[in-house]
Parts: C-alpha cells; structure tokens; sequence
C-alpha cells in the first residue's frame, strides 16, 4: 500500500519511485515531486509545486504550503511531549497525546537531514540549513542554520519572487 486509495493527489504530482513510498490520507498539490523512501501521513498537506526529497518524514498537522523545497532526510515532529506508553503503562493511543500543527510557508527551503519541532512556523522564503534542528518559528526570508537553528542572515536578495502576503 505505498499510495493508499485516500490520498489526494493534484495534477501532475510525480511520484518518483510509487512502490517505495508511504503515503496516506494526505493531499498532495498540483506539479510536486516526491522522492523515494518518503512518508506522508494523513491529513498533512503539501502544497503546489513542491519538491519533497528522498528520505522524508511528513507528519500528520503538518501544512507545506506551494513552491516548499524539502531536502532529503527532512523529519517532522508533531508531539511536544512524546512517550511510548500513557501513565497507566500503556501503549499510547490517539486520546494520550495531542497534535501540534507546523506550517511551512510559500517558497521556503528546508536543507537535508533537518528536524522541524512541533508546532513552528517557518516564514515565507527562508532557508535552513542542512543538519539544523529547528526549535523556534523562522522569520520571513530568514536563513537559520546549527543546533538549535539560529539566524545567520537574510535571504532576500536571492528570492525575489516570494512574496511575504
């Protein structure tokens, strides 16, 4: 069941390798690409001309909007407080935790093997680096880099085309 039935896709969505990928529940945008070894669960959505890398987790709560480059290795967190069991020992189920969304806006670029903590917004155009653990909200066009990520410059000049409306 690499695409299952309930996914939404757009036109043109190209799935690079269909057989080795994990996808459910989610909708993916008009002309996006998805790599190999990629994971999207139900009810994230990826926007319009996306390009999601090999290697990539896409959790559930997460929203990327249009024109989002995800590099590979790129993991998603949607819990602030994750355990494996509930304090009655066990096995956590849906009514022991809660979801926390992230947004990812238009045009920004995640660099490979990045985790993105729950519950962040990272601006319109920014940029992080690869390896970055992402742990507060990234402002427009910003470019954040390190553990934790911190702001390193302004990527303004490079990416025109993104507005920030």
């Amino acid at each position: 069941m690499p695409v299952a039935s309930n996914v939404r896709l757009g036109r043109d969505v190209t799935i690079l390798h269909p057989e080795l990928v994990n996808l459910y529940g989610c909708q993916i945008g008009d002309g996006t690409r998805i790599g190999a070894f990629v994971e999207v669960q139900a009810n994230a959505v990826i926007g319009r001309r996306c390009k999601i890398s090999s290697h990539s987790f896409v959790c559930e709560g997460v929203e990327i909007e249009d024109e989002v480059f995800i590099g590979h290795g790129v993991m998603f967190t949607n819990d602030l407080y994750p355990r494996a069991a509930n304090e009655r020992g066990q096995v956590q189920g849906p009514g022991d935790w809660t979801l926390t969304p992230t947004r990812v806006m238009r045009g920004a670029s995640i660099g490979s093997n990045a985790t993105i903590l729950a519950g962040l917004t990272i601006g319109p155009g920014a940029l992080v680096g690869a390896g970055a653990v992402v742990t507060s909200n990234v402002a427009p066009r910003a470019i954040v880099a390190g553990v934790p990520a911190r702001f390193r410059g302004d990527a303004r000049s490079q990416l025109a085309h993104v507005e920030t409306s």
